[in-house]
């Protein structure tokens, strides 16, 4: 049986500068992100949880790296789901590099930047929140009793099961 391999990854994190958009030579946006991930680890001198942060680069194709352009900017908090590339390329000065980056196949909008978003931290973090807002009504307490049927059990024609 052959082995599948599978190359995706997810990261969440935040924006380290605004993104960069260009286009090829066949009209095709490309956007560039760089994001940053903090990993927590314990410091072995002092005992202490610290954060230590990773830095990955991301690109985004089409119209969603348009809209990430447009509405993305530094400290903002995103959600990228893609696959890992790997490339060569030399730097201006002719020197072999390598680098590898996040193809993303989706990118979610995680904070705003401006309102805080990191539950006053000053981090620029992001706090999960819906956009439907809860309707309490639906928490208040059942009424205790009969229910519809006047007091008796209802009947077993009307039990769905």
């Amino acid at each position: 049986m052959a082995a599948t391999n599978i190359n995706r990854v997810i990261i969440t994190g935040n924006l380290t500068k605004d993104p960069e958009l260009r286009s090829t030579s066949g009209g095709l946006s490309v956007c560039s992100l760089r994001i940053a991930c903090n990993t927590r680890r314990k410091d072995g001198a002092s005992g202490e949880w610290v954060d230590q942060p990773n830095y990955f680069s991301a690109t985004i194709f089409g119209r969603s790296g348009e809209n990430a352009a447009q509405y993305l900017s530094k400290g903002r908090g995103v959600a990228v789901d893609g696959r890992l590339s790997w490339r060569e390329y030399q730097d201006k000065d002719g020197n072999k590099r390598e680098a590898v980056e996040i193809i993303a196949d989706n990118v979610q909008f995680l904070s705003d930047g401006q309102s805080g978003g990191g539950g006053g931290n000053g981090g620029g973090g992001f706090t999960p929140r819906s956009d439907v807002p809860a309707d309490t009504g639906d928490f208040s307490p059942a009424p205790v009793g009969g229910g519809s049927y006047g007091g008796g059990s209802a009947p077993d024609d009307d039990i769905p099961f």
